[in-house]
């Protein structure tokens, strides 16, 4: 699918719960000699990236997650392409075969088939997550960091939501004119969705501000509940890994205090 001069989308065939209606892989260049987020390293994927880019010369990541980057793995060893990205973090959720040529600095520009693309490093969601930006066109790559209509989970304890909502303030500061997330449909007005999901994460932790007010002392599955009420249950496995993001956050803030598995507000 076009998205833009030099950008088109191919979607991989790994929808799911977490991943949505699949994970975005782009294709950049006209004709396409660079990919980013490769996706799952699915055969049928591999192959479709190859048929649509089949010299393949860079392979861009935004981070290391199992639906974003596997399949650079054998793109690199079918065409020699060069990987970039940031190393995988050891946390057992990460592609650790993912190895980078190219570690980006913040700021830093890549070329890629007639491409500007700048490295902005987002930790949060991941902690070795990195967005791209084409220079002079103001389309944002968001991998997970970004996604439409949905926030995405902060998997501690790799994940941090401090470095997470410093990330989203900081890429307010770019010219953005459209966000392409790693799941989901383009997103056409990018401040107003960087600023709904912070609102969102900051009407979260008043919740959890209010639900250890309410309690005293509570264990994170107990306030669980309350805090993610509005959250259908069979997502709640997840909403547990942001809540406790949360609460390191407040911990940190001097908003909260806990001891053994108990978390209470901290008062003043």
């Amino acid at each position: 699918m076009f998205i833009a001069p030099g950008v088109q989308r191919l979607l991989a065939p790994n929808a799911s719960m977490m991943t949505g209606p699949g994970t975005n892989t782009w294709l950049l260049g006209d004709p396409p000699v660079a990919v980013l987020d490769p996706g799952p390293d699915i055969p049928s994927h591999v192959e479709a990236i190859l048929a649509a880019a089949p010299s393949l010369e860079s392979i861009f990541v935004t981070h290391t997650h199992r639906d974003h980057s596997p399949a650079a793995t054998p793109l690199k060893a079918r065409t020699g392409a060069r990987l970039i990205g940031r190393p995988a973090p050891r946390d057992g959720l990460q592609d650790e075969r993912f190895v980078p040529d190219a570690v980006p600095a913040r700021d830093e520009i890549f070329t890629a088939g007639g491409l500007r693309l700048r490295a902005i490093d987002t930790p949060g969601h991941a902690s070795n997550h990195v967005c791209w930006l084409i220079e002079g066109d103001g389309l944002l790559f968001s991998g997970d960091h970004i996604l439409e209509g949905v926030t995405p989970v902060i998997l501690v304890p790799d994940g941090d939501l401090s470095a997470y909502l410093e990330a989203l303030e900081r890429l307010k500061t770019y010219p953005l004119r459209a966000i392409a997330p790693g799941h989901g449909r383009l997103i056409i007005e990018p401040l107003r969705e960087i600023d709904g999901v912070i609102a969102h994460r900051l009407r979260r932790e008043a919740k959890v501000i209010a639900a250890l007010a309410a309690r005293g002392t509570a264990t994170l599955d107990e306030l669980l509940g309350p805090v993610y009420a509005d959250v259908p249950l069979n997502r709640h496995g997840l909403a547990r890994m942001t809540l406790e993001a949360h609460l390191i956050k407040l911990e940190r803030d001097g908003r909260a205090t806990r001891s053994g598995t108990g978390w209470h507000a901290r008062e003043g």
